[in-house]
C-alpha cells in the first residue's frame, strides 16, 4: 500500500468504528467538526532558536488562528501533548521548566501525557509543575509501589458540542530503565497496553465516551519493531480490540509520523509537504517530531457515532531551510509562511529567558588547573578534559569504560571557577548520553575500529578506563578495562554519546544492539552535575598516563 496524495485522501476518509450507539447528547444525522491539535517532546524549547525557528510565542499565534478558524465553522478544538516537557535547554532546565508549563497554559493545552523526562527531577518538582500547568498531566500506568495506587489522573473527559471525549495518558515503562534510580524508590510503571485495556473498559461501562484518545509517551516504531525499547504505540494499537482507541497522540521516539507505505515511515520528511498518519487496527497514530517544530492537525467529522478523518497535516512552526544565493553565500528561508510571535507570550517568557541567561553565568564548580580541550590537542592526543567528560558519562550510566570522538570537545576550561556557560562551550551540540552492554569480544572489535581513527580529525577517539596498543590499521592488542585484561566472555558496559552510537564520525553503529539504551540526558547537563558533585576538581586526577599507545 503506497500513500500517494490520492490514496492518502482515500485512506483518511475511512471511518473509524466506534462504540455502539448510546443515548448521547449529540443529534442524529448531524455532522460535527472536531480538530485535534498535538505536539510532543518539547524538551525545554520555550524560546525560539538562534534562527528564529519554533518557540511557544509563534505556536500560540498558530493555535489561536486555528481555533478561530474552526470556531467560525462551528467546530471544536482539543490540544494535546505527548509529553517530555523537561530537559534539553539550559534556560529551561535551570528553572524547572516553569516557563514551558506556564507558556503551555497560556496557549491553552487541554491535557498532556507524562513523559519519561518528567521524572528527571524529584517528584516534588513534578507536583509543582502540575500547579504551573493548570491542565491535567495524565498517566494511567504509573503507581506508587507502597500503596499500589495511581500517582496521577489516568484520564480526562471533555465535552465538545455534546460529544464526550476521553483522553487517557500512558507513559513508557522504559522510564525506570533510562531515568535516575533515586527518583523511583516508591514508583512502579505498569505495562501501558495492559493498563489501557483496563481503563478503556472502565470508561465504556461508567462514562460511555463517544471518542477515546490515548495521549502517550511510548514511541512509534515501524511495524512494531521496537528493538531494545519498550513496546510502543503500534504494538499497543494491535494488541487492543479494534475500536478501543480512536486515536493515539504519541511522543518519545521524536519522529514526524508520516507514512511512506504500510508500516514504513518516510525517512526524511520535508516540512510543509503532505503527511499521512499511521493507522493500525482502526486506530490513527500521530506524532509531531519534537521541540515544537510542528503542530499536528487532525480534522475529524463525527456523525451518528462514527468518526471520520477528513484531513491531516503537520504545520511547520517557522522552520527554515538553507538556500544558496547567486553570490555563493547562503541564507535561511521559511519552508512555509512566517508565523508572527504572540506579544502576550513574549511578555510572559522574556523575563524567564533573561533570568535563564543570567543563571548560565552562575558558578557550578571549580578546577585547580587547565582542563585541555583545544582543537590542536583533542584531535591528536588524549586529554584531561576528555577524561572529565567521560568520567561524568560513565558515572551517570554506571559504565565500565567510556569512548567519544575528540571532535565533540569544543573548548578548554581554564583554572578557577567554572560556570554553566563554560560547560556549554565545551559541549554545545546537545548530544545525549547512551550506553550499551558488550561482550569482551565485541569490545575488542569496536576498539579496533575507533582506536585507529585518523589523528588530526574529529573522529580521533578519546578513552577512559581503557588501555590498549593500536596497530594503525584495524586492530588493537593488550586491551585492559579498568586496569584488568579484557575477557572475551565477560560483559562490559560502554558509555558514549548518541552521535557516535548512531555512526557519527564513522564509528561502528551500536544503536541497533539489543542492550542499547539512550538515557535522553543531554551531555552538557551530565557534565554540569558531575562538576557540581566533585568540585573542586583536580586536573591531575584526570591526566592521561600513556594508556593509549599507537604503533
Amino acid at each position: 500500500m503506497h500513500f500517494s496524495l490520492k490514496t492518502t485522501a482515500c485512506a483518511l476518509a475511512v471511518s473509524l468504528s466506534l462504540l455502539p450507539a448510546l443515548a448521547n447528547a449529540w443529534e442524529k444525522d448531524k455532522t460535527y467538526d472536531i480538530t485535534i491539535l498535538h505536539t510532543n517532546d518539547h524538551h525545554g524549547h520555550f524560546w525560539h532558536n538562534d534562527n528564529g525557528e519554533y518557540g511557544l510565542a509563534a505556536q500560540k499565534t498558530l493555535v489561536d488562528e486555528i481555533r478561530q478558524q474552526v470556531a467560525s465553522q462551528g467546530g471544536s478544538v482539543l490540544l494535546l501533548s505527548g509529553g517530555d516537557i523537561n530537559t534539553g535547554v539550559p534556560e529551561s532546565d535551570l528553572q524547572d521548566a516553569e516557563p514551558d508549563f506556564r507558556g503551555m497554559t497560556l496557549i491553552g493545552y487541554d491535557a498532556m501525557a507524562l513523559g519519561n523526562h518528567e521524572f528527571d527531577n524529584p517528584l516534588s518538582v513534578l507536583r509543582q509543575q502540575e500547579k504551573w500547568a493548570k491542565f491535567p498531566l495524565l498517566s494511567a500506568n504509573i503507581y506508587q509501589k507502597s500503596t499500589n495506587t495511581r500517582l496521577f489522573k489516568p484520564y480526562a473527559l471533555f465535552d465538545k458540542q455534546g460529544i464526550k471525549i476521553a483522553v487517557i495518558g500512558l507513559t513508557t515503562d522504559d522510564t525506570i530503565k533510562i531515568g535516575n534510580p533515586e527518583n523511583f524508590t516508591d514508583i512502579v510503571f505498569h505495562k501501558p497496553a495492559e493498563e489501557a485495556k483496563v481503563v478503556v473498559e472502565e470508561l465504556r461501562k461508567q462514562e460511555k465516551p463517544d471518542i477515546i484518545i490515548a495521549a502517550t509517551h511510548m514511541g512509534h516504531y515501524d511495524n512494531g519493531n521496537h528493538g531494545s525499547n519498550a513496546p510502543g504505540d503500534v504494538e499497543m494499537a494491535r494488541s487492543l480490540p479494534a475500536g478501543y482507541l480512536d486515536m493515539i497522540v504519541g511522543g518519545h521516539s521524536q519522529d514526524p509520523v508520516c507514512m511512506a507505505s504500510e508500516n514504513k515511515k518516510q525517512v526524511d520528511y520535508v516540512p510543509g509537504t503532505p503527511c499521512a498518519p499511521d493507522r493500525q487496527n482502526g486506530t490513527w497514530i500521530v506524532q509531531a517530531h519534537e521541540w515544537g517544530k510542528y503542530v499536528g492537525r487532525a480534522d475529524f467529522q463525527f456523525r451518528n457515532g462514527e468518526l471520520k478523518l477528513v484531513h491531516y497535516q503537520l504545520i511547520p512552526v517557522n522552520l527554515k531551510k538553507k538556500v544558496q544565493k547567486a553570490d555563493g553565500t547562503s541564507e535561511r528561508v521559511f519552508y512555509t509562511q512566517e508565523i508572527a510571535e504572540s506579544s502576550d507570550m513574549l511578555k510572559l517568557l522574556t523575563p524567564f529567558q533573561d533570568k535563564g541567561k543570567e543563571q548560565l553565568e552562575v558558578k557550578v564548580g571549580s578546577v585547580d588547573n587547565k582542563l585541555e580541550g583545544d582543537r590542536s590537542k583533542v584531535r591528536f592526543v588524549q586529554t584531561n578534559l576528555s577524561r572529565v567528560l567521560l568520567a561524568a558519562q560513565m558515572e551517570r550510566a554506571g559504565a565500565d569504560f567510556g569512548v567519544m570522538s575528540g571532535g565533540g570537545v569544543r573548548d578548554s576550561i581554564e583554572p578557577g571557577d567554572i560556570t554553566y556557560k563554560d560547560v556549554l562551550k565545551v559541549q554545545p551540540f546537545g548530544n545525549t548520553l547512551v550506553y550499551v552492554d558488550l561482550e569482551g569480544s565485541e569490545v575488542q572489535e569496536y576498539l579496533g575500529v575507533v582506536a585507529n581513527m585518523k589523528v588530526d580529525s574529529g573522529a580521533y577517539a578519546q578513552f577512559a578506563n581503557v588501555s590498549l596498543v593500536a596497530d594503525g590499521k584495524n586492530g588493537v592488542s593488550d586491551v585492559k578495562i579498568k586496569g584488568e585484561p579484557l575477557q572475551a566472555d565477560k560483559t562490559y558496559r560502554m558509555a558514549t554519546l548518541n552521535f557516535n552510537a548512531t555512526g557519527g564520525d564513522g564509528y561502528p553503529k551500536v544503536d541497533n544492539h539489543p542492550s542499547y539504551v539512550n538515557t535522553g540526558f543531554v551531555d552538557a547537563e551530565v557534565l554540569k552535575q558531575y562538576i557540581e558533585k566533585h568540585s573542586p576538581l583536580k586536573a591531575e586526577d584526570y591526566q592521561p598516563k600513556g594508556e593509549i599507545v599507537y604503533k
